[in-house]
């Protein structure tokens, strides 16, 4: 099984710029990490592409998102949660409007409130999570912590009284700290008896079209089932900073009861040169699983390095909870 590197997207429009913005429960990630329409988290960043990405777009500082702990006036309150590996309890944390006061009324984006993207600082132990919230506006969900490190931890959501925001913070953890080697290029990888290769190249400043298809013992997976109204979900991730970036999928939101496959394709937009840890969530069976890449984006068509023939960095089964 090749390990998926560090990815440094919610796509709540998890179009990524890279806010984006998912992950799959016993899919390979970063260690600590037919046609078919592919969705993202964020309202306007999760819009249908059609059959090609647009080739123009705004690029640097006016794209990223999933750096700050404010946006827009929105900010992200204190994180709770266990402090060391192996202690069980919960998770939580509030989101408060410009006025300081909690928010409690969300748009619905990908059939979620909020979407929850916690990862190491490396780029390992992904999760894509969605908690629940209380009358108060506390979301909350159960939590225990399988390796030590700093952990980012990305609130994906649109209030309904704004605009779609991504803010982060920062939650360490204590115990035996193993980083993650660095992201080496990985565009297959396998999960769970599935292999998942990325096809594409990823150039700064413009959108991408990147398509995964998904096969088992060398027969195309045509039996791909909607998760958060797509085929597939894409997280894209910085390597460096673990900016957010939005993904945009392509195609129309399925109805339910259909399937599609084996490939899936999205529109990326990557606004600077340099990697990025893509995380793809896909659903077989009711079960969701997450496939890791690590991809380099490129200038002016510059070809991109090679991917490399051993396992991406450290990347462990990512845990997906729903």
């Amino acid at each position: 099984m090749r390990a998926p590197a560090r990815i440094g997207l919610y796509a709540a429009g998890l179009g990524v710029v890279f806010v984006a913005s998912a992950a799959i429960a016993g899919a390979v990630v970063p260690e600590g990490a037919a046609p078919a329409p592919a969705t993202s988290h964020a309202p306007e960043q999760h819009v249908a592409t059609g059959d090609a990405p647009e080739q123009e777009s705004t690029t640097g500082a006016d794209m990223m998102r999933g750096l700050s702990l404010e946006q827009d006036g929105y900010t992200l309150g204190a994180v709770e949660a266990p402090g060391t590996v192996g202690e069980t309890g919960e998770l939580a944390f509030t989101l408060a409007d410009p006025a300081g006061e909690p928010v409690t009324e969300f748009d619905v984006a990908h059939e979620q409130r909020l979407h929850l993207i916690v990862v190491r600082s490396d780029g390992a132990h992904f999760r894509h999570v969605h908690p629940v919230m209380d009358a108060e506006g506390r979301w909350s969900l159960p939590w225990t912590w399988d390796a030590a490190g700093s952990y980012r931890v990305y609130a994906d959501a649109a209030p309904s009284a704004g605009g779609a925001v991504t803010l982060t913070r920062t939650v360490d953890v204590a115990g035996d700290l193993a980083p993650a080697r660095d992201a080496e290029v990985s565009t297959t990888t396998s999960v769970d008896g599935y292999d998942v290769a990325l096809d594409g190249q990823l150039e700064a400043g413009t959108v991408s079209r990147l398509t995964v298809e998904v096969t088992r013992d060398g027969q195309p997976v045509t039996t791909l089932e909607p998760y958060l109204g797509a085929y597939g979900h894409l997280v894209a991730l910085r390597d460096g900073d673990l900016a957010y970036l939005h993904v945009h999928p392509e195609g129309d939101e399925p109805e339910a009861g259909q399937a599609s496959g084996p490939t899936v394709s999205f529109g990326v937009e990557a606004p600077t040169p340099g990697r990025y840890l893509l995380y793809l969530d896909f659903q077989v069976e009711g079960q969701v699983r997450t496939a890791a890449f690590v991809v380099e984006a490129t200038t002016d068509g510059a070809p991109a390095p090679a991917p490399d023939d051993a396992p991406a960095a450290g990347h462990d089964p990512a845990t997906h909870d729903h």
